[in-house]
């Protein structure tokens, strides 16, 4: 089992910036494909990007890329979700996410952390 521990959360104005980040238990972090999820009150969950074990990353949301920067620190065990001009819309609750070796076609992750909020004001 792998606990994923979110942290970095907070309330900020439109335009601020704000880093999360998600601490993992599992010794053999460097070997998990690593991902950021958020979901926006209202509606579904979605995937704002993910990092593969060699380090190559995959937005997945358009509204991200550009102003969101995705890195893993495989000494650390850590994932950062480093957002910069932020919006209103980017409220959501932010959630970590891994599965061992390959990332999946889709959303289907073996492993979520609880999440952390972040709230932007307008």
């Amino acid at each position: 089992q792998v606990q994923l521990v979110e942290s970095g959360g907070g309330s900020v104005q439109a335009g601020g910036s704000l880093r999360v980040s998600c601490a993992a238990s599992t010794s053999a972090y460097s070997n998990y494909c690593m991902a950021w999820f958020r979901q926006r009150p209202g509606l579904d969950r979605e995937e704002v990007a993910r990092i593969d074990k060699d380090g190559r990353v995959v937005w997945k949301l358009d509204s991200a890329n550009g102003r969101f920067t995705l890195s893993r620190d495989n000494a650390k065990k850590t994932l950062n979700l480093q957002m910069t001009t932020l919006k209103p819309e980017d409220t959501a609750l932010y959630t970590c996410a891994a599965r061992w070796f390959n990332c999946p076609n889709g959303p289907e992750f073996a492993y979520w952390g609880e999440g952390t909020q972040v709230t932007v004001s307008s």
